[in-house]
């Protein structure tokens, strides 16, 4: 297995990208320290793995959560192997709506929790020569005109992995690396889509445009790639962005549909 005796906190695995990646890395031998602000989700995300897993409840919007993080996993597992920065905070807001609270806010929950979180966890990373992942988003780019401070924040979280990725593997041995996923058929994004006016078939109505392979990336698709990141295999990659994605964003040239 490829995360045999490893120690891994995930954030926000009470469900979606963050649920997938949990449960992938407990069937690759791994222990998961579940933490989620969702109580009910990441009591239910564990009951699936019994002794393999821990959880821990907290909000990521207190700056002091990230400690408390860290000390949870060291009291479950005695060490801690990696770190999986999933947690988002993810509003619609555009250039109008868009005031100081709800963006001190989402780069609290987006960008300072994972660097606390990593700088909570670091002795224990460089103890176990670990590594980090940071789970993104192709918004990191420019961002969908409706998700300005999330597109904002995901494009400092993508610094910030780039940053640590050197700094830290010189001078700890801590490799960080990111991937960045495009649309992701979450139950919460299905959810979302309902609630914007969509049929509840509308994720077979999406244009090949959009999904080529005729269908949206799943959790688990995000959750198999991150097993390679955060095990022994990846090594020494660090620094690194990866894009999940169907398509190129950059350089990208969709076909046009031109009416006659």
């Amino acid at each position: 297995m490829e995360l045999d005796g490893k120690a891994i906190i995930v954030t926000g695995s009470a469900g979606g990208i963050g649920q997938a990646i949990a449960r992938r890395c407990v069937q690759e031998g791994a222990c998961v320290l579940i933490t989620d602000r969702n109580e009910e989700g990441a009591l239910s995300t564990a009951a699936e793995f019994a002794s393999r897993s821990a959880v821990h409840v907290d909000d990521l919007a207190d700056p002091a959560a990230p400690a408390r993080i860290v000390a949870a996993a060291v009291e479950a597992f005695g060490t801690i192997s990696a770190v999986v920065n999933n947690a988002a905070f993810i509003p619609r807001s555009d250039i109008e709506t868009t005031d100081v609270e709800l963006f001190d806010a989402v780069m609290a929950v987006n960008v300072r929790a994972p660097m606390l979180l990593i700088q909570a966890a670091l002795p224990y990373l460089e103890a176990a020569g670990g590594c980090v992942l940071n789970i993104g988003s192709m918004n990191a780019y420019c961002g969908e005109p409706p998700l300005l401070a999330y597109s904002i924040s995901k494009g400092a979280l993508m610094t910030l992995s780039r940053n640590l990725g050197d700094a830290m593997h010189m001078r700890y041995g801590v490799r960080v690396n990111q991937i960045n996923p495009g649309w992701v058929l979450t139950p919460n994004e299905y959810r979302l889509k309902l609630a914007d006016g969509l049929p509840p078939d509308w994720p077979e109505r999406i244009s090949k445009t959009i999904t080529p392979s005729g269908r949206l990336v799943t959790p688990e698709t995000i959750a198999a790639g991150a097993v390679f990141w955060l095990s022994d295999a990846s090594q020494p990659i660090s620094g690194s962005v990866v894009e999940f994605e169907q398509y190129p964003i950059i350089g990208r040239n969709p076909p046009k549909d031109v009416s006659s």
